[in-house]
């Protein structure tokens, strides 16, 4: 089988986003940008081993549900513990509800959302390369996840939070002041990014948005 720098990974067993053929177009933009090559698949098949071990990253773009075989997470495990990367983009945050693991990886999961309305980002980290890009408060509109926990846990998940979500902008946020919409973190050998952002397709053709997924990758690959 061919292999591809960046496996962008589309399947869903639940709710569906409308935006994923432009999510995927855009990040196989955004990868060859950087030099890789990238490979759109909704095949649970394609995750083994040997395919994984030729994969800087793995994209899980909207993946809702169980999306993966009992084979598939043993081999995605294993590559993440020994050194692979992870791009959870929006509704990966509802994948998978039934592995510990994952929600481990990812510090929470998915608890529902308001209506799409304009906001606020509250940009933490200007030195990371996954929102270097943007401005300290960023105007966005986007679907504004909630969360069934703080990702960072009792402070041994070593999460760390890129960006916020500013509740006073927008009605239906549950977790007051300090709402995490972008973190990172690693596991083992291996790298973890999570955006809670990318609900509607015209954002993967905003450019500071690009920007924000060209530097989640940059940072997966380095």
């Amino acid at each position: 089988m061919p292999t591809a720098d960046v496996l962008i990974y589309t399947r869903t067993a639940g709710y569906r986003h409308e935006s994923i053929p432009d999510g995927a177009a855009a990040l196989t933009e955004l990868a060859r940008d950087l030099g890789r090559t990238a490979e759109v698949t909704e095949d649970p098949g394609a995750l083994t081993p040997g395919r994984l071990a030729g994969c800087a990253v793995v994209v899980l773009l909207s993946t809702t549900g169980t999306v993966l075989t009992p084979e598939g997470r043993a081999a995605f495990e294993a590559y993440l513990r020994g050194g692979g990367a992870l791009l959870a983009v929006h509704a990966a945050a509802n994948a998978e509800p039934d592995w510990p693991f994952y929600g481990e990886l990812l510090g929470t999961r998915f608890d529902g959302h308001p209506e799409v309305q304009p906001g606020a980002v509250l940009v933490d980290a200007h030195d990371h390369p996954a929102t270097a890009p943007l401005p300290d408060r960023w105007e966005w509109t986007d679907e504004w996840y909630n969360f069934t926990s703080d990702p960072r846990g009792n402070g041994g998940s070593g999460v760390r939070v890129l960006a916020r979500a500013d509740e006073t902008t927008y009605l239906g946020g549950t977790h007051g002041a300090d709402h995490p919409l972008v973190w990172c973190r690693e596991v083992d050998r291996g790298r973890v990014l999570f955006t809670a952002l990318g609900h509607a397709p015209e954002t993967y053709r905003d450019p500071v948005f690009r920007a924000h997924l060209s530097g989640a990758l940059t940072w997966l690959t380095a």
